[in-house]
């Protein structure tokens, strides 16, 4: 069986996600002005109580994506202060996160699975090799932060569908 390189189960998952993400929020700007609602009320929207709400859905979904790109290849990822108040703003952040990884070359990702990788995950120091990390904690991260982000937008009556979600293959 042949390794699959790092960089190409994870940068191109987050390009995809990302973009698509863009298009949804598009959509989601579109039926606020549409139907004249109150975009804080989505923005602070949860599914639960307990969980985050849509924006910081979004936000954490982009940091997974740079904080991961980052990690893997051995650097520290920027912080991004999380102060969106408006789909404008989360879509600004989304593209932000989509230019930082742009700026990494596929060769940057070359000794990645067996990379070390120390955290701190909720006060505990953990240390994963890279294919771990990708695989079992940044990948599955980004894609909950992003389908529920997209459930948030369904369960407030924005059209869209799987489609939006997958895009085009």
């Amino acid at each position: 069986m042949t390794a699959i390189p790092i960089y190409s189960m994870t940068v191109p998952a987050f390009v995809r996600g990302l973009n698509n993400l863009n298009a949804i929020l598009d959509k989601a700007q579109e039926f606020i002005d549409t139907k004249k609602l109150d975009q804080i009320a989505l923005l602070e929207d949860r599914l639960i109580a307990d969980m985050l709400p849509f924006r910081r859905q979004v936000q954490i979904a982009c940091d997974f994506a740079k904080g991961g790109t980052a990690r893997l290849t051995g650097i520290e990822p920027p912080k991004f202060e999380d102060t969106e108040t408006t789909i404008e703003q989360l879509k600004a952040r989304v593209t932000k996160t989509l230019e930082y990884i742009g700026t990494f070359a596929q060769t940057a990702f070359e000794e990645s699975a067996q990379r070390n990788i120390n955290l701190k995950v909720r006060g505990n120091e953990i240390s994963l090799d890279g294919y771990t990390y990708a695989t079992c904690m940044v990948l599955p991260n980004f894609y909950f932060h992003l389908t529920t982000a997209y459930g948030l937008l369904r369960k407030n009556g924005v059209e869209i569908g799987k489609q939006d979600f997958i895009g085009q293959l």
